[in-house]
């Protein structure tokens, strides 16, 4: 099998013994390395079975520079970060490919104040790792290993960060039925202690995080569509559904409807702006029912590049009180700036506590959109006129070009952005249904197929 090596600002991945070994990570992770202050460096992973490999390349290669690395051995993505600041860390890496298949595998980086490093600070690792000599990998056994600690407890901080954003009486009271399906990713650890705490009874799916997937690891409609029945077979009033690295959520409501992943952020939105009014931030490709509730309450809302690390740095701009992005992946300050599915739970269940309602009956409450996505072929060197072509098309829309190209008319928007490595755009549509959404699709690939 042949493929690319993935590298993006935040991280990379790579098909584990084709383009990502044991010392392609070891080059990246000391290519990071070389821009930190002193001070320990936590390494976890995702449970997948290349990941210990990985993490042992990782620790030697960060040990032998004489760095203090501390192996957390399988954590969630949002664990990882509260352990880098718990810890008082200079970095974290993340072994993880998220929703890849099996074979995939990846690095993403940590800065010191627990979030995903932003654009700049990614760029020079990756000027640094393209630059590199390839690394020496040494046996277990050498002088450097002592420097390699093992963390032990690695939950207490996350969970007693999640506990002091949500009523923990209120939630025990209801003595919810879950269902969590953690399909052997690294969400089961601290989901399975979070959701007891929370007075929960629990029916646990994938509960052992060795990689062994039941089903492909992203949590669409499609994939989940034999765990979906199971919410009601088992009698509970909510569905929770995590990516292998937990850092996304989707939600099947007690009828077995999946809500999906942009309703996550939505009701966690909602929630917490009943509580407290404050700014949001969303990506420009998040559905637009989190700015809709933003203007209900009055609350200020702002619009970021995609991108995890491009959410975070508004929010720290703007002091955001929430915010996240479209695929589940909700960030509450009060935690940790990193996508946090744990946070996503605990939130619901505390809006389904606090209003008594079920979780079918929030999702009904919001503004009703439907997205669609699509991408048309188009060389790069088109794409100039492409985009001209469609701001002269779209004329009567307001534009924006933060991140690709976005129109934008009353309950209905338009995105375009180029893909970083296909020659292809990728268009997403949003409407009052899933037709309208689909007409400007067509509409907008019609007019760059003309080009």
């Amino acid at each position: 099998m042949s493929s690319e090596l993935i590298i993006s600002v935040s991280g990379l991945r790579g098909i584990v013994g084709d383009t990502l070994t044991a010392e392609v990570a070891a080059r990246y992770a000391l290519a990071y390395e070389a821009g930190l202050e002193m001070g320990p460096i936590v390494i976890t992973r995702d449970g997948r079975g290349s990941g210990r490999m990985l993490a042992d390349a990782i620790a030697t290669a960060l040990a032998s520079k004489g760095r203090i690395v501390l192996d957390a051995d399988v954590a969630a993505t949002p664990t990882t970060g509260v352990l880098v600041r718990s810890h008082g860390a200079a970095a974290g890496i993340q072994i993880s490919a998220s929703h890849n298949p099996i074979e995939w595998n990846g690095l993403k980086l940590f800065g010191a104040d627990g979030r995903v490093i932003p654009a700049t600070a990614g760029e020079a690792v990756i000027e640094r790792f393209h630059a590199a000599e390839p690394v020496k990998l040494t046996a277990n056994g050498n002088e450097g290993d002592a420097n390699i600690r093992q963390l032990d407890e690695t939950l207490s901080a996350h969970l007693q960060l999640i506990e002091e954003i949500v009523d923990v009486e209120r939630i025990r009271a209801a003595n919810f039925r879950v269902l969590l399906d953690s399909n052997h990713g690294a969400g089961s650890l601290l989901g399975r202690h979070l959701l007891k705490e929370l007075g929960c009874q629990l029916e646990l799916f994938g509960g052992t995080p060795d990689g062994h997937f039941a089903h492909t690891p992203e949590p669409t409609a499609e994939n989940l569509a034999e765990v979906a029945p199971q919410v009601v077979a088992r009698g509970a009033v909510i569905g929770f559904c995590q990516d292998p690295d937990a850092d996304r959520l989707a939600v099947i409501d007690e009828q077995g409807n999946y809500l999906g992943e942009e309703y996550t952020l939505a009701i966690c939105v909602d929630h917490v702006l009943r509580q407290k009014v404050g700014p949001v931030v969303t990506n420009c490709s998040t559905s637009r029912m989190s700015q809709d509730i933003a203007e209900k309450y009055g609350a200020p809302f702002y619009r970021s590049k995609v991108g995890e690390a491009n959410v975070t740095d508004l929010m720290i701009e703007h002091q955001a009180v929430i915010g996240g992005e479209g695929n589940g992946g909700t960030i509450d300050p009060r935690v940790v700036y990193v996508r946090d599915s744990f946070v996503g739970m605990a939130l619901l269940l505390d809006a389904m506590a606090a209003r008594q309602v079920s979780i079918s009956e929030l999702a009904a409450e919001l503004p009703r959109y439907e997205m669609v996505k699509a991408k048309v072929a188009l060389a790069k060197e088109r794409l100039p006129a492409a985009l001209n072509a469609l701001k002269a098309h779209f004329s009567d829309a307001e534009t924006d070009d933060l991140d690709g190209l976005r129109f934008d008319w009353p309950g209905r928007w338009l995105l375009v952005r180029a893909s970083n490595t296909e020659p292809i755009v990728r268009i997403m549509a949003e409407a009052a249904d899933a037709a309208a959404a689909q007409a400007i699709c067509d509409e907008a690939g019609q007019v760059i197929a003309e080009v």
